[in-house]
């Protein structure tokens, strides 16, 4: 392996304890916020049939994801699921009101900038009257993409520099974090402004902030 990418291959071997106990912390967050009971219907926006293994209540789920996006139409769940192809910021697949719960897992952050950001945000707010949206913070110390410390503050000169030696390497991985742009809690205030702005914390420090209207 070339030393220059042993540090992301060990970083996120590394924070697997951590995201883990994330995952199953915010999926108990989701269930209780939700109030679900069973049969639901959930629209996953960006999301991946294998994310929802753990949670237990059996939905009505689709998940929807750009064309050319791996999907797994196969995989045997305890949901009744559907992939199918679609961008979550212009939906034309499905009318107002279509699910009772639009859940969204670190994607708002990939789609674009502020307008792109504000079209995923209006068509989560028309698909139901439910919706769970959950973005990365900067203040966490591990950016959650990279697993660089504290990447958000480097001077842009900084950030160019590994983009550079990254994309050499890894040119659709170095892409992904090109376009990221990550969002505060008054962005996200904004974009959903019916909604509870959950901020969720490991040990103690900000990790992400959750939009949610149930």
């Amino acid at each position: 392996m070339d030393l220059k990418y042993a540090r992301l291959h060990a970083s996120k071997r590394l924070l697997v304890p951590f995201s883990s106990y994330m995952r199953s912390h915010r999926n108990n967050l989701f269930i209780s916020a939700m109030r679900l009971q069973g049969g639901e219907r959930v629209i996953d926006l960006g999301g991946t049939v294998e994310f929802w293994d753990s949670v237990l209540v059996p939905l009505n789920l689709t998940v929807l994801n750009l064309p050319g996006e791996p999907h797994d139409y196969s995989k045997s769940s305890h949901h009744n699921v559907s992939c199918v192809e679609g961008d979550a910021c212009k939906i034309t697949n499905y009318s107002d009101q279509s699910f009772d719960i639009v859940f969204s897992n670190s994607v708002i952050e990939h789609v674009g900038g502020p307008e792109k950001q504000r079209m995923m945000a209006r068509e989560v707010r028309r698909l139901a009257p439910r919706y769970w949206v959950q973005t990365p913070s900067i203040w966490f110390p591990i950016e959650a993409h990279t697993y660089m410390p504290f990447w958000w503050f480097y001077p842009e000169p900084v950030k160019a520099y590994f983009m550079r030696s990254w994309f050499r390497k890894l040119p659709e991985w170095t892409e992904m974090i090109q376009g990221t742009s990550v969002l505060s809690h008054r962005e996200m205030r904004e974009l959903f402004p019916e909604a509870k702005i959950m901020t969720e914390h490991l040990i103690g420090i900000t990790k992400s902030y959750i939009a949610v209207r149930a």
